[in-house]
């Protein structure tokens, strides 16, 4: 235990350095006052993904049609709740969409920092997109850039609702909410087989993502720009880290749009039929706005 601890006053103590004091706002928050508990179910993630796919190498693939009916509309549920209350909230405390400072629109960025919580929790939920693939045996669809980008979002938040839970970090998951209901909506529609003529809007489902990332990056950057009084630090990293999605993301679009389609096997089951982990072939590791190159 000693260890451990030690462990966490020395995570604490450089990102105190980097970033400067926390928040005592959020102190006491479920899972925010160590880095314990956020390091451990990242831990736990990656030993279920090498664990997990050692347990089914000799079992039949899971269906979990009707589970992941329902992990979808779960999903889509919370970010419709996020994305309104982070609008309502940020209207109240009538934040500047150039630079929002952290502390001037008083309970209103409580409010902000209450649903970024949500936000930061709901990236461990998602960690359920790889277990699933994990269960169904889809192991191809386990990549570097997926389980990278599911394991650095959770950790990148803690970081976020500690020292930085409001003003200016409210525009990016505002963004990705609207972008969630869109995706997990096309995800849960895709389990059905019926549905997939329907599922047209793939392409502009793939804009949309890459227009978020811009903004976001636009957004960020305003604030450097014009500042007031948001972590610099905070700014510079969260642009750096939006740069690397937009190009893996323009490089997917350009493999998947703009390419000519190489001949596929003739064993291979026609585009858009098979379903991977409740989504679309076409999803492959595009979550929460990361993709992976391999295109349907």
């Amino acid at each position: 235990m000693e260890h451990l601890k030690a462990f966490d006053d020395e995570i604490s103590a450089f990102l105190d350095n980097m970033f400067g004091p926390r928040d005592f706002r959020v102190r006491g928050w479920f899972m925010l006052d160590s880095y314990l508990p956020t390091f451990f179910l990242t831990v736990l993630y990656l030993l279920s993904i090498w664990l997990g796919n050692k347990y089914m190498k000799n079992r039949p693939a899971l269906s979990l049609r009707g589970v992941l009916t329902l992990y979808n509309l779960g999903i889509t549920l919370l970010s419709v709740y996020m994305l309104v209350e982070l609008i309502l909230s940020s209207w109240e405390g009538g934040y500047n969409l150039q630079c929002q400072d952290l502390a001037s629109a008083g309970e209103a960025d409580v409010r902000v920092a209450k649903v970024l919580w949500w936000y930061y929790f709901s990236k461990s939920v998602e960690f359920l997109d790889t277990i699933f693939f994990v269960l169904r045996k889809k192991t191809s669809q386990i990549t570097f850039l997926h389980v990278y980008h599911h394991a650095s979002m959770f950790n990148i938040w803690w970081c976020v609702l500690n020292w930085i839970p409001c003003g200016q970090s409210f525009f990016g998951p505002t963004l990705n909410s609207f972008i969630h209901i869109l995706m997990y909506s096309y995800y849960g529609l895709s389990v059905f087989p019926s549905m997939h003529k329907y599922l047209w809007w793939k392409k502009y489902l793939t804009q949309a993502q890459l227009v978020q990332f811009v903004l976001t990056i636009t957004h960020t950057m305003s604030a450097v720009v014009r500042p007031c009084g948001f972590p610099l630090g905070c700014l510079i990293f969260q642009s750096y880290y939006m740069l690397t999605l937009v190009i893996l993301f323009l490089n997917f679009y350009v493999q998947t749009y703009q390419k000519k389609p190489v001949k596929k096997n003739m064993e291979e089951p026609p585009a858009g039929k098979e379903v991977k982990n409740g989504f679309s072939k076409a999803y492959f590791t595009v979550t929460n706005g990361v993709i992976n190159r391999k295109a349907q």
